[in-house]
This record gives structure tokens, sequence and C-alpha cells, in this order.
């Protein structure tokens, strides 16, 4: 049966066996020491479980065994033929390929007529703020480097997310400033459904007659809300 892709991290032991062989605690050191956990999550517990998981589907193999001192035996392993081109297709797939992913924020702007409009502006103005924050502990991470002459191929996925940080910065800023001043279409009816609801006004009231609470423009938002 063949393995289903979907944990990056076993891509990463992949990767770091593609380079040489080594045993659980060295790759995960290996992933740390590069600064991978910031683009791919890493935890020692589901490495182990990965590694086995590699070695089940034959696309790695322990190498060799070692014992230092009192410390609990080491397996060594390393890449298969079959591992080397299962790394190769899909680490091309992974760049090749775009795929649909469902964020949390855009769960949130889903759904974020269940708040009022001034609620929802004031915390995607709350959000701003965070990722100022953490575009600035970016920014100086990334002047560190400079200043270690670091070449800017091996900090790639920090300049990729600094691009994705600074354009939903600018969306969420942008959304809240239109919601504020009643540039965003609807936003009159979304706030009128709050003031109704607020007073004792229940949905099913305003879905029934969706026109007389809302004015014309309330028929669609029902629709589409409904």
């Amino acid at each position: 049966m063949p393995r289903r892709r979907g944990n990056p991290l076993a891509l990463a032991v992949l990767s770091c066996l593609n380079e040489r062989p080594m045993h659980p605690y060295e790759i995960s050191t290996t992933l740390r020491t590069r600064g991978k956990e910031n683009s791919i999550k890493l935890n020692y517990g589901s490495l182990y479980a990965i590694v086995e998981s590699l070695q089940k589907y034959g696309l790695i193999r322990p190498r060799e065994t070692s014992r230092e001192g009192r410390r609990p035996e080491r397996t060594v392993y390393e890449i298969t033929d079959a591992g080397v081109t299962e790394f190769e297709d899909w680490l091309a797939d992974l760049l090749s390929t775009p795929v649909r992913e469902y964020t949390s924020l855009e769960a949130g702007l889903s759904l974020m007529l269940g708040l009022p409009p001034d609620e929802v502006a004031r915390l995607l103005s709350h959000r701003a703020e965070k990722l100022r924050t953490a575009l600035r502990s970016l920014d100086a991470g990334l002047a560190e480097a400079a200043e270690q002459n670091l070449p800017h191929l091996v900090l790639i996925e920090e300049h990729y997310r600094r691009a994705i940080l600074t354009a939903e910065l600018d969306f969420v800023t942008g959304v809240a400033a239109d919601i504020r001043s009643g540039r965003l279409p609807g936003v009159g009816t979304w706030r009128r459904v709050h003031e109704l609801r607020a007073t004792g006004t229940s949905w099913e009231e305003i879905e029934r007659d969706p026109v007389a609470h809302l004015g014309e423009e309330g028929r669609i938002f029902a629709q589409e809300n409904g």
C-alpha cells in the first residue's frame, strides 16, 4: 500500500538522511540548528514515530547501533534508494503544485459576521499589532544574519514568511479601516443586524422578513448568511 504524504517533518527527516546517515537525536539537533522549526512543526516524540514509519515503508533502514556510556542505544539510519526517490518527488511536488490550505484567519473571516462589525475591526487591529511585532522580530533576525554574511539562499523560507506576514498585515489593516469607515459594502446592514439582535430581535424574525428589518439589501444578506 502506498504511503500517504502528509507530515512535512517526514520530508525533513529524509532531507537530513539524504546528506548522511544520522540517529534521530542528531536529526532533531540538525533541524533545530538550521532553524527549521520555524517552518516545520518539530516534535521529538513525533520524530521517532516518523522514523518508524519511514522504515516500515522501506524509505530508510538501520545502519548501525551504538551506545555511549550509560546512555540508551542509538540507532543510526540511512536513506534507501526508494527514500531518495520519495524525497525528490515529494519536494518537487511541494515546490511546483499549489495546494488549497485552510488557515485560521480565513476561517475567522468566513464567520466574522457573527460578531458586531466594530468588534471585528478591533480584533483585526489587535491582530495587526501582533503581526507588526512578529515582523520586527523577523527583521531583527534577518539583520543579524546579514551581519554574519549568511547567504539569502539559506534564509529563503524566512523571506517567504516575511512576505506572507506583510501581505496579511496589509489585508487585515485595510479590512479594519474599511469596516470603521463604512467603505466595506454591506457593513451598514451587518451593523443593523447586531443592533436588532441586541434589542431582542431573533435571527429567525429577521430572516422571515429581512426587507422590513434591513431594507432591500437585507434580502441578499439573509440569503448569504441564513
